[in-house]
């Protein structure tokens, strides 16, 4: 290669890659659009709107929240999936869309791994299994031994089928051994309104929408989904501690994009979730939530989807799940 064109190589690079040299000092350049896959006063709404305030903050343009609620998750992740990838429609999503339903419906229409770009994990989110009062039993082995004593008749609700209620519930009939009628309802609100209706008998839920139930008696906490106690609900063990070893279910919520969103556009919106995620208002908000925040990079976060995807997939075959209710 003569001297000439090796000189004309280096100048056509270097036009190639000076926008995403500088695409970390140029980002954002109009107010960005920070989707939620649920509706207002869920726990990706909550998080999104602390998160967008510290992103407004930190990066100098709007950050503006838009519920997408639907199908799971499933809405929203088409609806980002189609957008450009220059970081200005965000995501926030979740084990629902990025790993359950697609799950369940392999021709959901997108990929969790090809159509987005992982920026960070942002949180764990796990789930408080309960009963009504009027169910005779005050702890997990009581009720497994009631649920087995009468099967099919005690019934459970969950969020809508393939929520993560949905899985972890059906998951802990396979370890326990027990059948339980499942009872779908759209949205995590109105599956507590059945539990204090008495339309059902048990769930796993959101500590957010029951903690206040819990401490004035209306409904009975069994367990928590994961393997270790929560602050919010110190008094209540894990299902580990209970002899179901492992048992340790949880919704990550992470920001994504579109995919082909340029890396220094990445490392700058995570640099600035990162720092929100440890603002003390931020913290014990979560706290109070029962929300575990969590802080890893686009490589950490990309090898969690790919196991989650694997994780739920072979959940999904294993429990004979049908594909023809998913969203």
């Amino acid at each position: 290669m003569t001297r000439l064109s090796t000189i004309g190589l280096l100048v056509l690079l270097s036009l190639l890659l000076s926008p995403l040299a500088h695409a970390d000092d140029t980002y954002p350049s109009r107010p960005v659009r920070l989707i939620a896959t649920a509706g207002p006063g869920g726990n990706p709404d909550v998080l999104a709107r602390l998160l967008a305030q510290k992103l407004s903050d930190s990066l100098g343009k709007p950050f503006v929240v838009e519920n997408v609620p639907g199908a799971g998750g499933v809405v929203a992740a088409k609806m980002v999936a189609a957008t450009q990838p220059d970081g200005h429609v965000l995501m926030l999503g979740d084990s629902g869309g990025l790993a359950i339903n697609v799950a369940l419906n392999p021709d959901v229409g997108y990929s969790p791994l090809k159509d987005f770009t992982p920026i960070t994990a942002l949180a764990t989110v796990p789930t408080v299994l309960v009963v009504t009062a009027s169910v005779p039993a005050q702890t997990l082995d009581e009720f497994v031994k009631l649920a087995k004593s009468q099967p099919g008749k005690l019934s459970y609700g969950s969020a809508g089928y393939g929520s993560i209620h949905h899985l972890t519930m059906a998951l802990f009939e396979e370890r326990a051994g027990i059948d339980l009628l499942h009872v779908p309802y759209r949205g995590g609100t109105a599956l507590v309104n059945g539990l204090l209706t008495g339309e059902i008998q048990a769930g796993w839920s959101g500590f957010p929408n029951v903690i206040a139930l819990i401490e004035t008696g209306k409904l009975k906490a069994l367990c928590v989904s994961i393997l270790k106690r929560s602050p919010s609900l110190p008094k209540v063990p894990t299902c580990d501690e209970l002899g179901y070893k492992g048992f340790d279910i949880a919704t990550m919520i992470g920001l994504q994009a579109s995919a082909g969103l340029p890396a220094p556009i990445v490392a700058r919106i995570q640099a600035a979730a990162a720092k929100a995620l440890r603002e003390p208002d931020v913290t014990e908000r979560m706290l109070a939530l029962g929300i575990d925040l969590q802080e890893n990079g686009t490589a950490q976060y990309r090898t969690f989807m790919q196991d989650d995807l694997v994780r739920y997939s072979e959940a999904v075959k294993r429990l004979k799940l049908s594909p023809a209710k998913a969203p």
